[in-house]
């Protein structure tokens, strides 16, 4: 066996592991030399750790993550259940064969608000296990709003992501802020790897870039044959570019669906759009730290000027648009 801890939603950031993903940033491990996904094959068993912080008990803990769990299970296009098997006096971490969500005091990890991990069969990348751990050394709440508490739910819907099998997003915006953090100014996406200050609820609802993700993995109810795709390459000085930011901006509803250019050839892959007519724009990937969304090698180019394609693509219902070639500039 062996654990992946992937450390997540925070002020500032740690490294994920991930793999290249058709259509999403993934989770993933290297097994007989190939990448293996992290997904669950059956539905999600979870634990509750029955120790509380002040403000939250283990039974509003429990309400609070039993709504982030129907977040996502709601999301018509994507096929993963949860189901809630109990209370339970072990921590998050323990290698017990039980996913476990609960309060640990980490005041080493004093920029990290949560983390996902994995226990997974190294020799058939089978995953075992994932738990999560919500640093109580932060004021939590799991009302509605409380000033300067961090709303539970919100961080429990990153998590849950994380813990189904999805990596960051990048569609977010940042700003510096006094205290050296950064702050969240906008986010397309509740994956996007930073947290709003506290009080904010908005983490609570997915927004496309999240749907897109978790039915690419658990994909039902037609997400393939009713919705299209946008391919190609970035490419700078003729060569491949890896780790390019691609969004497709559906210009009718206003939806922002992300993915990178994975491969050292520069190629990507934006699925779970709505037919019809997009704008695309590629970016650097330089709002964020770069280790949160990959591993180190190989390296991510960012030394690149956003640039949109010269003209709308479309994305076919049920089909790819055909490969479309991106050329970007240094900066």
């Amino acid at each position: 066996m062996r654990r992946v801890l992937a450390v997540s939603l925070a002020l500032g950031l740690v490294a994920a592991q991930t793999v290249p993903a058709h259509a999403y940033l993934k989770f993933g491990v290297r097994v007989d030399g190939r990448d293996v996904t992290l997904k669950w094959n059956r539905s999600v068993r979870y634990y509750v750790s029955d120790r509380g912080v002040p403000g939250v008990d283990p039974p509003a803990f429990q309400a609070a993550l039993s709504r982030a769990f129907a977040t996502w299970e709601a999301v018509p296009s994507a096929s993963i259940a949860y189901e809630f098997g109990g209370y339970t006096s072990a921590l998050p971490g323990e290698d017990d064969g039980r996913s476990t969500l609960g309060f640990v005091e980490e005041p080493d990890l004093d920029r990290v608000l949560a983390a996902t991990g994995f226990l997974i069969d190294a020799s058939t990348g089978e995953l075992l296990e994932s738990d999560v751990f919500f640093n109580s050394i932060f004021p939590w709440s799991a009302a509605s709003g409380e000033a300067g508490r961090f709303d539970l739910e919100s961080i429990a819907v990153h998590e849950i992501g994380h813990l189904s099998g999805l990596g960051h997003s990048a569609l977010g915006e940042t700003e510096a802020a006094e205290s050296g953090h950064r702050r969240v100014i906008a986010a397309e996406a509740v994956m996007f790897p930073i947290a709003f200050s506290a009080g904010n609820m908005s983490g609570r609802r997915l927004k496309a870039d999240d749907i897109a993700g978790i039915s690419d993995i658990y994909p039902d109810g037609g997400f393939g044959s009713e919705t299209g795709t946008i391919s190609g390459r970035v490419t700078k000085d003729g060569q491949g570019v890896f780790g390019a930011h691609i969004v497709a901006f559906n210009p009718a509803t206003g939806a922002m669906i992300g993915n990178f250019s994975l491969d050292a050839r520069g190629r990507f892959s934006i699925a779970g759009l709505a037919p019809g007519p997009h704008v695309l724009r590629v970016e650097p990937l330089d709002d964020a730290d770069v280790e949160s969304f990959f591993d180190p090698e190989p390296p991510v180019d960012i030394d690149l000027r956003a640039a949109f394609f010269n003209r709308l693509v479309s994305a076919p219902r049920g089909g790819d648009s055909g490969a479309i070639d991106v050329s970007v500039v240094g900066k």
